[in-house]
């Protein structure tokens, strides 16, 4: 909260912000409760950013200068309490683009989201591995989702794995706030026709701790700085129980990291760290403003040999100003490190914006390219 408290302060140093204004509240919203934002810009944690309330019983916010579209929700301080439609369930993200001048987006909350009428949309190969899984190297739990092929219960074979980040958003429309990514539906469809299958762990994000976990430096304003031993727990606690626990295939080319956002910054970065565990990664529209000069300067000074990593860039090349120059950036210097230009591919699409319908999309082409030998392909889609 105290970066958003400093953004605000500074706020009337930009020229081209954007103000938040919710003039109206569902009849039911507790007294004297507290409506915060939560988006894109804020790592989508749903308790960081306040509105702040004056006499009229108005609720606003300034956001810094930005560039491109910000998508957001508002929330009483949970996703269990965020707003929703007139019957109480689940809406759009919501979105604005700065426009190079001062606006004021006024906003209608019309209710707060009922829950339990969020029935689970995950197939019955989607399992919970544990609502309360250890990280030692941060003294904290986190819950874990397993997703397996669906002749694992009648086999004997090995499968390759997937380790994503954000696992509450990949199969379960009931635990995403925006939307899952359908990734048992998308995965049961190609093995339906043919796919030999592979394994998804879904590790769910760290809620207030998602910033911090994501990033393996801080960010004087966002925070961050604990990605590093983030990274130590996929490699050394969460990959050698899922080894041990199931049939995997162990060796390096078989398996991935894959995230979107900040947790592609962070599948990014263990990947590197940790290139004789992991040799594929999938970077979904990768956060990596947030440590820009940080995540270049510990590339340039790896010696992770790179010669067998694969890795699949999309993003949309509106979703911010410097969105493909630091995807770019990223990749150049990977390259100059024994990253091979042929296990690269670089997909800007004019229309794909920060969120999980977009990414939902991508990845069944992000699968297939990372676990099949193909030649490079840089695609530009209009």
């Amino acid at each position: 909260m105290k970066s958003w408290l400093f953004l605000i302060c500074v706020s009337v140093q930009f020229s081209a912000q954007i103000t938040l204004k919710v003039t109206e509240i569902p009849k039911d919203t507790p007294k004297n409760a507290t409506i915060y934002v939560a988006g894109n810009f804020n790592g989508w944690n749903p308790n960081s950013t306040p509105l702040i309330a004056d006499e009229k019983g108005n609720h606003s916010i300034t956001l810094p200068d930005g560039d491109g579209t910000i998508e957001y929700k508002f929330t009483r301080g949970s996703w269990d309490t965020a707003e929703g439609n007139a019957s109480g369930k689940a809406i759009p993200n919501r979105n604005s683009t700065f426009t190079g001048k001062p606006q004021t987006i006024e906003a209608k909350i019309i209710s707060w989201v009922k829950t339990a009428e969020k029935a689970s949309t995950a197939a019955k190969n989607v399992r919970l591995i544990s609502d309360s899984f250890l990280i030692p190297q941060l003294g904290r739990t986190r819950k874990i989702w397993i997703y397996l092929p669906p002749d694992y219960e009648t086999g004997k074979k090995k499968y390759p794995v997937i380790y994503m980040q954000d696992g509450q958003n990949l199969f379960d429309n009931s635990t995403s706030f925006s939307g899952e990514w359908e990734i048992d539906e998308t995965l049961n469809k190609l093995f339906s026709k043919g796919d030999s299958g592979a394994i998804v762990v879904g590790i769910d994000n760290g809620g207030n701790h998602r910033i911090d976990e994501y990033s393996p430096w801080k960010n004087p304003n966002y925070g961050g700085g604990e990605g590093d031993l983030y990274a130590d727990f996929l490699a050394k606690t969460l990959k050698p129980f899922i080894d041990k626990h199931y049939r995997t295939k162990r060796g390096k080319n078989h398996n991935a990291l894959i995230g979107s956002s900040l947790g592609a910054l962070i599948s990014n970065y263990c990947g590197i760290k940790y290139h004789r565990i992991f040799s594929k990664i999938g970077s979904f529209s990768p956060a990596y403003w947030i440590v820009n000069e940080e995540f270049n300067h510990y590339i340039k000074n790896s010696d992770a040999n790179l010669s067998k990593t694969r890795i699949y860039y999309v993003a949309g090349s509106s979703e911010s100003k410097n969105m493909t120059k630091d995807l770019e950036t990223v990749k150049n210097n990977l390259e100059k490190k024994g990253l091979k230009p042929e296990n690269t591919l670089v997909k800007i699409d004019s229309y794909g914006n920060h969120n999980e319908n977009y990414w939902k999309g991508e990845f069944a082409e992000a699968y297939q390219w990372l676990f099949k030998t193909s030649n490079t392909k840089v695609k530009k889609r209009k």
